[in-house]
């Protein structure tokens, strides 16, 4: 893929953010049948999923989840003790706590826009959470598979107030802050190519240059992702001087992606995330798990793992779930703690809540 100034901010995100493992191991091929005696019928080779990334992980005691190099507060960051924490890290730690019980389970990879999806692909990462948009071009020719959306965003402009730009059609001739290598890049040029409009693309490898570049003034405005905008305004010298506009120029579906070809890792991760927001709807929190774990409600047990075989379907335990919760939380917790009221930003839930609440979160069963 996310104070007076924040007052008009959640109003103008509401309306948007009411909407910004490696391949597995090649079969082995069956050895030579001895000269001496003739060869037996060979069963045929088992599937990659049964070598695959799920079982070296598991081998191997952690996962490893790429995340942004770049301070993304609210999302991403990485204190001076080197403790990560953020909304796409508590989904890092979601798999682990499902994975190993143990949310510190996890090697944290930083990586730039333009190696994140470089990292899939070589296996040097088991899955990558990294406010990365969910496209048809990535699922196709990259190579990738996508876990539910976990944040639904947009693509947003940030310019100074005293510009006089009050929308993006006031910015034709404007130099624009840009990060290369992104969606981001990509939907400017659509959405000013179709208003007839001309600007001048300021391009930069990461998102600290490319902020840091707005900041100085070498742009008139700076665009990414809305909740981008948001994260990065705090960063900013003077935070009060600049304003997010209404303007939403895309979709920006943000969530886990792995590579393709590895099914079992793919619905692993895939339910992980679903636990979460099945466990919002069933009002199930860290806080009140134990109440929960005594309930004869069967939906309720066969969710918490307490009776039923759910999670070896997907090569998980049967209480994955449940170490999701106890460990994590569930959806509003993870998106409370990090974005939430009680946060500098307080991004309304909008299109993040759950479908019950006019949101597009929405678990299949868990039957």
């Amino acid at each position: 893929m996310r104070r007076s100034l924040m007052v008009p901010l959640a109003a103008a995100l509401s309306l948007i953010i009411a909407a910004c493992g490696g391949a597995p191991a090649a079969p082995t091929a069956a050895p030579e049948a001895p000269t001496t005696a003739p060869a037996p019928t060979a069963a045929p080779a088992a599937p990659a999923a049964t070598t695959g990334r799920l079982e070296a992980i598991t081998a191997r005691g952690t996962v490893i989840c790429g995340v942004n190099n770049n301070p993304l507060p609210g999302f991403a960051s990485v204190d001076a003790s080197g403790v990560y924490s953020g909304f796409d890290v508590d989904f890092c730690k979601a798999v682990a706590a499902a994975l190993f019980d143990d949310p510190s389970k996890v090697e944290y990879r930083p990586l730039s826009s333009q190696d994140r999806f470089t990292a899939l692909q070589t296996g040097e990462i088991d899955v990558l959470i990294r406010n990365s948009t969910w496209t048809l071009g990535r699922d196709g020719d990259v190579g990738l598979d996508w876990s539910p959306t976990t944040f639904y965003d947009g693509q947003g402009m940030m310019v100074r107030k005293d510009s006089g730009i009050t929308s993006i059609n006031d910015m034709d001739g404007a130099t624009i802050c840009v990060q290369t290598g992104t969606t981001t890049e990509l939907n400017l040029a659509d959405v000013f190519r179709a208003k007839g409009l001309t600007f001048q693309p300021v391009v930069f490898p990461d998102g600290d240059q490319t902020r840091s570049a707005y900041d100085a003034g070498q742009c008139d405005g700076f665009t990414t992702d809305k909740s981008g905008l948001v994260s990065s305004i705090t960063l900013l010298s003077n935070p009060a001087d600049h304003q997010i506009l209404s303007d939403t120029m895309s979709k920006e579906p943000l969530g886990p992606s792995v590579l393709q070809g590895d099914p079992k890792w793919a619905d692993a991760v895939n339910w992980i995330t679903f636990a979460t927001f099945q466990a919002e709807e069933y009002g199930i929190t860290s806080a009140n798990l134990a109440e929960f774990s005594a309930s004869e409600v069967p939906e309720i047990r066969r969710f918490l793992g307490i009776e039923g075989e759910l999670g070896k379907g997907v090569g998980l335990s049967n209480d994955f779930a449940a170490r999701v919760i106890k460990h994590v939380g569930n959806y509003a917790e993870i998106y409370n703690r990090n974005l939430g009221p009680d946060t500098p930003f307080n991004l309304p839930r909008g299109l993040n809540a759950l479908y019950t609440e006019g949101g597009l979160l929405y678990s299949p069963p868990f039957r």
